[in-house]
Parts: C-alpha cells; structure tokens; sequence
C-alpha cells in the first residue's frame, strides 16, 4: 500500500492577517487588511476602486482582533502539536517589522515576537514555513509610494526580506515570498495595496506592479541562499481549473488560455522569464511593462533548475 515518504511534512496554515489581531500592538503599523472594511464597501475597497486609508467608527474591521493569535500563540501552537502537526505555514506582519515600512533598522518588539513564535514550534516538534507578505502591505507605503506601482517597493521588500532570513536563521528554512501572487490581477488593493485613478488603464497598472512584485521575489530568493543555503524559497498561486464549456473547439481553446494566463505569475519565478505569449496578452490589454537594464537577469537568478527536479510515477492503475 502506498504511503508518504519519511518526512512528509503534514499540518494546517494560518496568515498574520487572518489570526494575529493586535493590529497596532506592539509597535505594530496599520497595513492595507486593517483598512479592508467588513460588509457592503469591502468588494469597491478590494478591486481599489474605493479609497480606505483611514479607520472610520461605524465600520469593522476584521483584522483588528481576528483570533487574538498574537496573544493566544502558545497554547494554539499546543493545540496543532495535539493534532501531530509536523508544519505549520503562517506569515510575518511587514508592518510589525517595520510599521512604515521604509524604515532602516526594523522594530525590535516585532523580532521578539516572531523568534518567540517560531521557537515555540520548534519545541512542538513543528516546521515553521513562513510566508513574507500575505496580503499585508503597510498603509505609509500606499499612501507614500502607491504601493506596487512604485518600484522603489523592491528595495523596500528586499530590505525586509534580508532582515526576516538573518533575524530567523536556524529558526525557520522554508520560505513564501508572497501569498497567492496572482491575487493583484483580481483584487488589487488586498492582493498589493493598489487603488486606481479615474481614467487610467487599470491593467498597465497591475502588470507593472507585478513586474515589480517578481522582480522584488527573485531578488529575496536570491538573498534567502546567500544567507543560508539551505533555505528553500518556494512560490504560492491562487490556483484553479478551467474547463471547458463544451467540446467546441472555441470553447477548448479558451479553457486553455485561461489556464495558461493563470499560471503566468509561476511561469515568470519557476522558469525565469516572462513566457513568449505574454507579449500579446500584454498588447492586447494596452500594456507596456517599464523595465531597467538586469531586470531580465534578476528574474533569470533564481529560476527552478529542472536537472535538479524530482518526479515520481503514478501508481500502477488497479484493475
């Protein structure tokens, strides 16, 4: 009979924005999910189409005590060891590193926490497999750069991704860089902190700032393996299948462009480039992606080398 391999790392996710709460503790700063209202306005704030940058009374805010994780981690983290979690996928808060996020040296009440967090799964027997930015961006660097859009968010990311791989060495080797990337093309301002003008071209938009979200991934990916080799820096999708309506070939075909468009983000961080189709789509849509001389080879660095790879067979069908 078939069974994992020694090994398999089995458990259960949470995010930093879903679970901490605490949301200015700490030394904490306000992010982008602090100001994503509950009911009626949250769809305008999270397409971007809705300006949110300060907190009003008569809103909730979810994030804002979510399940008091940032109180509650141990004996949560006890509870996962009960269930025989051998990981755990959570998230750091950006903004509890650094509340502004350009800062230079990062919030040492933030560091404390995350060590505290993740030393605690380790006495658990636990993985930590950590994800760098999951739908968090701090709300100085949207209201001061405009997010994404800006590239000066490379360095900025860069800068905080070095200070996670050194202020978490030997704690935590599995890493995320960003939580379901592809999220920025269906929900730009909870995906990368994106709130459009009236009349721009909301799509050269969202493609230059992924080209900037890529770029900014490529280079933490680089930095995690100088660092410490055995890092290992993996990619996150919002996945799913399409399907075609019916068995007309127009209908085929469709079903799989779409496909093909839904892995455009991990065709660019597994193999490197941006994928020979994409230059229709992008002219297609009006776009044209603003790049600097190396951004070809910085995207190229950290690509996935299929030498390297593993497969496995299928099990034999049973008859």
């Amino acid at each position: 009979m078939a069974s994992f391999p020694q090994g398999f790392l089995w458990g259960g996710a949470l995010a930093a924005n879903q679970s901490e709460g605490a949301y200015l503790e700490g030394g904490k700063g306000l992010t982008t999910v602090d100001t994503l209202p509950h009911g009626a306005h949250r769809l305008p704030v999270k397409l971007g189409l809705e300006k949110r940058f300060t907190l009003r009374e008569d809103e909730f805010y979810p994030s804002h005590q979510a399940i008091d994780f940032y109180h509650r981690y141990k004996e949560d983290i006890a509870l996962m060891a009960e269930m025989g979690f051998s990981v755990f996928r959570t998230s750091i808060a950006w903004s509890r590193l650094f509340p502004r996020g350009d800062e230079p040296q990062p919030n040492p009440q933030g560091i404390a926490f995350y060590r505290s967090l993740f030393e605690e799964c380790k006495k658990h027997g636990i993985e930590p497999l950590v994800t760098l930015c999951h739908f968090d961006v701090p709300m100085h660097l949207v209201m001061e750069y405009g997010s994404w859009r800006n590239r000066k968010m490379v360095d900025f990311f860069s800068h905080y991704a070095r200070t996670c791989f050194e202020a978490f060495d030997g704690l935590v080797k599995y890493w995320l860089t960003f939580n379901e990337i592809n999220i920025m093309l269906h929900s730009p301002y909870s995906g990368a902190g994106l709130v459009f003008e009236e009349g721009e071209n909301q799509e050269q938009v969202k493609y230059q700032a992924a080209h900037h979200e890529l770029l900014a991934s490529a280079l933490a990916t680089k930095i995690a393996h100088e660092i410490n080799p055995q890092n290992q820096v993996g990619c996150m999708l919002a996945g799913g299948n399409f399907y075609p309506y019916s068995c007309k070939p127009e209908d085929v075909w469709m079903a799989l462009e779409k496909d093909r468009e839904n892995l455009f983000f991990i065709d660019v961080q597994a193999r490197g480039a941006y994928p020979v189709w994409a230059a229709r789509v992008f002219r297609e849509k009006g776009v044209t992606i603003a790049k600097q001389p190396g951004d070809d080879e910085i995207l190229k660095t950290p690509s996935i080398s299929s030498p390297l790879a593993t497969t496995r067979r299928a099990a034999p069908r049973r008859r």
